[in-house]
C-alpha cells in the first residue's frame, strides 16, 4: 500500500550566477547518478524553453534553477555530462535542456524502462507508486511554469519530481534485470540521446484543426494567410498561438469569408484573447487571402506510401502483408511484455510492408530493418516473425468478390 509523500520542506528557486555557481560545486561533490527535470509552458507559450530546471543527485540535495535569470548552464554541464542521468520521458525535455548547454552523454529513462518492462502504466507518480510505495501528488504537471514568482507549492512539487528518480532509477534496473531486459533498456536509451527532432512539415497551417471542412482554394488561402498571422504574432509574444485565436475561429472566419472587417468584428465565432485587440492583423490577413494568386491545392500531393485505409484498393499485395504482420508483432509483443510501439513502431512495419526486401529472406528483412533504424535487439526480435507473416501473406489467396467468381 502506497503512503502519502512527507511534508516537504520551503524551497527556493536559484536565480543569480553566483548561487548557481555554488550549488555547482555541491553537486560536483555528489555522488551517484545526477536526476534532472525541466518545466515547460506548453499551452501558454509559444517556445518549448525551459521555465525550472530540478536536479538531484546523491550527497548534494536537491536544486531548481530559473534558466531565463541563469542563462547559460555550461558550468553545470562540464560537471555532470559523463555521469549517468536520469529522466523520466526524456525525449520530451532533452530539447530544452540541449538548449541551455545540458547535453548528456548516457541516460536512464524510467519512463521507457517502465514501458520495456511490460509495467501497465508509465506515467511519474504511478511508476513511483508501483516500485516505491509513495503517493506523487502530480496536480501542477499542467501549469504555467513561465509564472514569476513560482508558488511554493509549485517548487515543492517541481522538487518531488527529481528527489525521487535515483530510487526509481535503482528499481526499475533491478525489474529490467530480472526480466533479461538490461542490454535492450540501454539501447533503446542510446537510441533516444542520438535522435534527431522530426523536421517541421512546410505547410504548418494545415495541421488546423477543422481544415479538412474548409471547401475552395480560396476560403484556404484566407485559412493560410491567417494562421500564417498568428503564426507570426505568437512567435513575435511568446504565446502559444491558441491562447491568442484558437483554431476553431481561424477555420469559421476561412468558412464564412467576411466582407468587412466590421463583419468580422460581429463574428460570435471568432473570439480570443486577441480576436479584437489585433483586429486590423487579422483583417489584413484576409485581404491577403482574397487576393492571392498562390491559391493552396485542395489536397496534399500524397507522399509514396498512401494511409493503410486505402491499401486494399491501392496494394492488395501490401494491405495483405500488414494486416499479417501487424497481428503477428502484436503476439510477439505480448509474449516479451513489450508494448508493440516499441517492439516496432507502427511506421516502420507499414513502410516494410509496403516495400519489402527482394529476395524474401532473413537475411534481407534483417539488412532492410537496419536501414529504416531498428536497433540491434529489434531485429534479434522481430525479423523472423515479420519474414514469416509476409510470407503467410503472400501465400494467402487474394479474398475477391461474390460476383467476380
Amino acid at each position: 500500500m502506497a503512503v502519502e509523500q512527507a511534508a516537504h520542506a520551503l524551497v527556493s528557486a536559484i536565480e543569480s550566477r553566483e548561487e548557481y555557481l555554488r550549488a555547482v560545486e555541491t553537486i560536483a561533490a555528489g555522488h551517484g547518478p545526477i536526476a534532472i527535470d525541466a518545466e515547460r509552458a506548453s499551452g501558454f507559450r509559444y517556445s518549448q524553453r525551459a521555465y525550472l530546471i530540478q536536479v538531484f543527485r546523491r550527497g548534494a540535495g536537491v536544486f531548481l534553477f530559473d534558466p531565463p535569470a541563469i542563462g547559460d548552464f555550461a558550468e553545470l554541464n562540464d560537471v555532470i555530462a559523463d555521469e549517468e542521468w536520469v529522466l523520466h520521458a526524456a525525449s520530451q525535455d532533452l530539447a530544452c535542456l540541449r538548449e541551455v548547454g545540458l547535453d548528456p552523454t548516457h541516460i536512464f529513462d524510467t519512463e521507457l524502462g517502465a514501458r520495456l518492462a511490460g509495467l501497465p502504466r508509465v506515467g511519474l507518480g504511478t511508476v513511483v507508486d508501483e516500485l516505491l510505495g509513495i503517493h506523487l501528488a502530480k496536480e501542477h504537471s499542467a501549469a504555467d511554469w513561465s509564472t514569476r514568482p513560482l508558488p511554493q507549492s509549485w517548487l515543492v512539487y517541481a522538487a518531488l519530481d527529481v528527489e525521487l528518480l535515483v530510487d526509481l532509477r535503482d528499481a526499475m534496473a533491478g525489474l529490467l534485470d530480472e526480466a533479461g531486459k538490461t542490454a535492450i533498456a540501454a539501447q533503446e536509451f542510446a537510441a533516444v540521446l542520438t535522435r534527431e527532432a522530426k523536421p517541421s512539415k512546410g505547410e504548418g497551417w494545415r495541421r488546423l484543426s477543422g481544415l479538412h471542412t474548409v471547401r475552395g482554394p480560396r476560403n484556404l488561402a484566407v485559412a493560410r494567410e491567417l494562421w500564417e498571422a498568428r503564426d507570426a504574432f505568437a512567435r513575435e509574444t511568446d504565446i502559444a498561438p491558441g491562447r491568442l485565436v484558437p483554431d476553431s475561429s481561424l477555420i469559421a472566419v476561412a468558412k464564412a469569408m467576411p466582407e468587412s472587417k466590421q463583419a468580422l468584428a460581429a463574428m460570435r465565432e471568432f473570439n480570443g484573447r486577441a480576436s479584437r485587440s489585433e483586429l486590423s492583423r487579422w483583417w489584413a490577413a484576409i485581404e491577403a487571402g482574397r487576393i492571392s494568386e498562390d491559391l493552396p491545392a485542395l489536397r496534399v500531393p500524397g507522399e509514396t506510401m498512401p494511409p493503410p485505409r486505402i491499401w486494399s484498393d491501392r496494394n492488395p499485395e501490401a494491405d495483405k502483408r500488414l494486416k499479417t504482420a501487424r497481428a503477428a508483432v502484436t503476439e510477439a509483443s505480448t509474449d516479451l511484455s513489450i508494448p508493440v510501439e516499441n517492439l516496432l513502431t507502427p511506421e516502420l512495419l507499414r513502410r516494410l510492408a509496403w516495400a519489402p526486401p527482394s529476395p524474401l529472406d532473413l537475411a534481407a528483412v534483417q539488412e532492410r530493418l537496419v536501414d529504416l533504424g531498428a536497433r540491434p535487439w529489434q531485429i534479434d526480435a522481430i525479423a523472423q516473425v515479420v519474414l514469416d507473416a509476409f510470407v503467410e501473406a503472400n501465400q494467402t489467396p487474394l479474398q475477391t468478390d461474390e460476383s467476380d467468381s
